[in-house]
């Protein structure tokens, strides 16, 4: 007890110094998104702000305590025709912290963070409701998908278009100096667009990725787009320069030092990585084996990404004047699905004041839609109904690459016939982009599983 009574003076100083010195945040707004697997709410406030969250029961409740604040006026309501948020309320005791209490529908799962000035935004205080039940049966059908070997698709099947409209929700994407045109209100249009113009076209469906003004995690789209078994993936934009002269369509794909980050994240989980292959489980293999298996993937799908966009810049040349000339190719984190054909089309500079003027129009917004439609159809006209993955033949499951050494009038074509195994394996696992093979080069080859 004495003990306890010589620290109480020093926690009480310690209390009294951070109220002297904490200053007071105002909360302002209150902001509602409702996405299909999550609601998200977001608090306007003044500054960085502390907080704690809890739940409750019976009924089920999210409680927000949000310390040194006040709120500014009273709440807006709230939709309640969403699935979860009944009522939103708040209470401010004498002393103590701003309480909101969320009243739900049914048991969530609550995540809290806080986002700082971006945009039209100040300091932000956001918070991620997920059904707790639905997203059991979501992730319970999610996780079959990942580490099971995916089913053998009919043939023929439908065409998959994976369509990406750009932000959403909390995140506005750029905006027009002139008329304050938001770029994921044009790109949910235009994509609208694309997805009617594939639906319409027999033999092909369209996936959007987001078909509303919700916010989704560049991560969580691609995956959608895997999940759906997606032939092609397009994400698009509408670019923004300080320069208002910048002008023109420029079409991306994924950098060969993107796919490389990404290629090691995937080797950390091999497990969940084996359908990103075909169905090859990676948990036997050696992490050298597990590296050229994952790199095939990888190549294979950037140049095909690189044709894809090729196709559609040629189309998109018939609309308007184009930035850049040549597929470029950046580390955009939305394109790293690696084994889809993914491109990201900036369709024109909102910054722009006369480019912005053409993305409010719908004719415009048709016609870009429809020259995307035309280069993905050049594009799977060429392609085969399924990607195949060459290294899966020619890759023991067990052994280590061997060695052989390059003799005088070796060819590529001669050594992949020697040892039985897929020429594209042979140029991957060596980096090998040139024709000449210079005498005494050592190549590392993939063992053949009929080897023994």
């Amino acid at each position: 007890m004495k003990s306890f009574r010589r620290l109480l003076p020093a926690a009480c100083l310690l209390f009294i110094t951070v109220t002297v010195f904490a200053e007071t945040v105002s909360v302002n707004n209150l902001r509602v998104w409702r996405a299909p697997d999550h609601t998200r709410v977001v608090f306007d406030v003044s500054g960085p702000l502390e907080h704690r969250l809890f739940t409750l029961e019976n009924p089920h409740r999210i409680v927000v305590d949000m310390l040194d604040a006040r709120l500014q006026g009273s709440l807006p309501e709230v939709e309640t025709g969403g699935p979860l948020i009944t009522s939103v309320r708040s209470g401010m005791p004498e002393e103590g912290p701003l309480r909101i209490v969320l009243d739900l529908k049914a048991e969530a799962r609550a995540r809290s963070f806080m986002l700082k000035p971006a945009g039209p935004y100040g300091h932000r205080l956001v918070i991620d409701l997920h059904d707790i039940k639905a997203n059991q049966d979501d992730s319970t059908s999610s996780r079959d998908i990942a580490i099971s070997p995916p089913p053998a698709r009919p043939v023929p099947r439908e065409r998959i278009v994976a369509i990406d409209a750009g932000h959403g929700g909390e995140d506005p994407g750029a905006v027009g100096r002139r008329y304050r045109t938001r770029e994921k209100d044009v790109t949910l249009a235009i994509a609208r667009d694309l997805a009617k113009l594939v639906a319409k076209t027999p033999g092909m469906r369209a996936v959007l990725i987001r078909n509303g003004d919700y916010y989704v995690s560049l991560r969580q789209r691609y995956e959608k787009a895997r999940r759906m078994r997606a032939d092609v993936f397009i994400s698009i934009h509408a670019d923004a320069v300080p320069s208002r002269r910048a002008y023109g369509s420029s079409v991306y794909a994924l950098s060969e030092k993107g796919a490389s980050n990404a290629m090691a994240r995937q080797l950390a989980d091999k497990e969940n990585a084996s359908d990103l292959i075909g169905g090859v489980s990676l948990n036997d293999k050696d992490d050298m084996l597990a590296q050229v298996l994952l790199d095939l993937s990888h190549n294979r799908t950037i140049q095909d990404s690189l044709s894809l966009g090729e196709d559609i810049l040629t189309e998109l040349q018939r609309v308007g004047p184009v930035h850049l000339r040549n597929v470029a190719q950046a580390g955009f984190a939305v394109l790293k699905s690696p084994d889809i054909p993914s491109v990201l089309v900036e369709t024109a500079f909102i910054s722009n004041p006369s480019e912005e003027k053409k993305l409010r129009s719908s004719a415009y917004q048709e016609k870009l839609a429809a020259s995307m439609f035309r280069g993905i159809q050049r594009f799977l006209k060429r392609a085969p109904q399924t990607s195949p993955v060459p290294v899966q033949a020619a890759i023991s499951s067990s052994e280590l690459p061997r060695e052989h050494v390059v003799r005088k009038g070796d060819t590529l074509v001669s050594i992949a016939r020697k040892y039985d195994i897929h020429i594209d394996a042979l140029r991957f696992i060596n980096n090998l982009w040139d024709a000449d093979l210079p005498v005494g080069l050592r190549l590392r080859i993939p063992a053949n599983q009929g080897d023994g």
